[in-house]
């Protein structure tokens, strides 16, 4: 059995105490960091949350811009508040060349006042960039592009409009950032490029869909950052709506052929053939009926299928009789009509019941034979 003298014990409990007691590590703001290089874009916008501590640079406070360097790069620079070196590449003012800081903070870019004397914001955006500012004035020459108006996606060959501006610093003091079109800027990205107009302003479509990152530039100005767009199919139109069904409540249309209204045959061109027609009918043909009548002498006849003749009738009377239901339709009569007037009916039914009207002169014609 294993036993701890009171002091060793005593020791342990201020141990744990201390353990428990200890607060966590706090988190600073999130913000973006990007670096341009002098020819090349050294590091694309870049997410970091800062941490609760000073950068290792000397003198600098946390949250500053050295702090947000040191994250993003993983310490790939040569950490001093005048920073000459940033992910190996280096500018040192042989060639009036020397890195500057920008600061966007939600306004646009504008001069910062030193890496050790800004303290960021959450999302605030710090952009290095290489600079020149030559003798005598040591003006600044290189100002940031930045990339407007681009939308989160766009259908394949539809044309997006963008504008370019760039962000202007005439001394270089703090806070300096003037916002102003460029003319003449490229701006270009998933097999599109356009030229930006003196307004700024280019105009893009894209012919194949997925994610494109569109940057503008320009000689002597810094590039813009990549701005991401999703270049989609446009929609399927959807299919057009079934059509109603409709009940069918048109009667089919007949046509009497080779009879013409009160034509006059002599007794030997005399019809023997009666024909004619009936136009198509979505519900289809059921039957096609004729009647025929005959007056002369002051008596009136009407034709009986069933006995292939005239038989007396009253006047004005009608019997029709069935000859099928063939759209193109014929009746033969066992000889050649004598002399009289004569009133010949053609009517045609559908599937469903639709009768067609006699109309005078198409279904309905009186002729004579002398």
């Amino acid at each position: 059995m294993l036993f701890r003298g009171p002091a060793g014990l005593t020791a342990g409990l201020l141990c744990l105490l201390a353990l428990v007691a200890a607060p966590p590590a706090l988190a600073g703001p999130t913000v973006t960091v990007r670096v341009e290089g002098q020819s090349s874009t050294l590091l694309e916008r870049t997410r970091v949350t800062l941490p609760d501590t000073p950068p290792p640079v000397a003198a600098c406070a946390r949250h500053t811009p050295a702090a947000a360097i040191e994250e993003a790069t993983r310490g790939d620079w040569d950490r001093q508040a005048f920073t000459s070196t940033i992910l190996r590449e280096t500018h040192t003012f042989a060639d009036s060349d020397y890195w500057a800081e920008w600061l966007d903070r939600g306004a646009g870019y504008a001069r910062g006042n030193g890496i050790c004397s800004d303290v960021l914001a959450e999302g605030d955006e710090l952009l290095m960039l290489v600079d020149r500012s030559p003798a005598p004035t040591f003006a600044p020459t290189v100002f940031p592009l930045d990339l407007e108006g681009v939308p989160s996606s766009v259908q394949r060959g539809v044309a997006v409009t963008v504008t370019v501006v760039e962000y202007f610093s005439p001394a270089g003091a703090p806070g300096e950032g003037e916002r102003r079109p460029v003319s003449g800027a490229t701006v270009s990205g998933g097999g599109a490029t356009a030229t930006t107009a003196a307004d700024g302003t280019a105009a893009l479509s894209f012919d194949r869909t997925g994610q494109v990152v569109l940057k503008a530039t320009k000689p002597g100005a810094a590039p813009s950052a990549g701005e991401v767009l999703e270049v989609t199919e446009a929609p399927v139109a959807p299919p057009p709506p079934a059509p109603v069904a409709t009940a069918d409540t048109a009667a089919p249309v007949t046509r009497i052929a080779g009879i013409r209204e009160r034509q006059r045959f002599s007794r030997r061109r005399a019809p023997r053939t009666l024909r004619g027609s009936v136009a198509p009918d979505p519900s289809g043909l059921r039957v096609v009926k004729l009647s025929l009548t005959r007056s002369a002498g002051g008596r009136c006849q009407l034709y009986s299928p069933s006995r292939e003749r005239f038989r007396p009738s009253r006047c004005g009377g009608r019997v029709n009789f069935a000859i099928g239901d063939r759209q193109d339709w014929s009746y033969l009569l066992p000889s050649r009509l004598k002399r009289g007037r004569y009133v010949l009916d053609a009517v045609a039914v559908d599937r469903l019941g639709n009768r067609d009207r006699l109309a005078r002169g198409r279904s309905r014609v009186v002729f004579f034979v002398r």
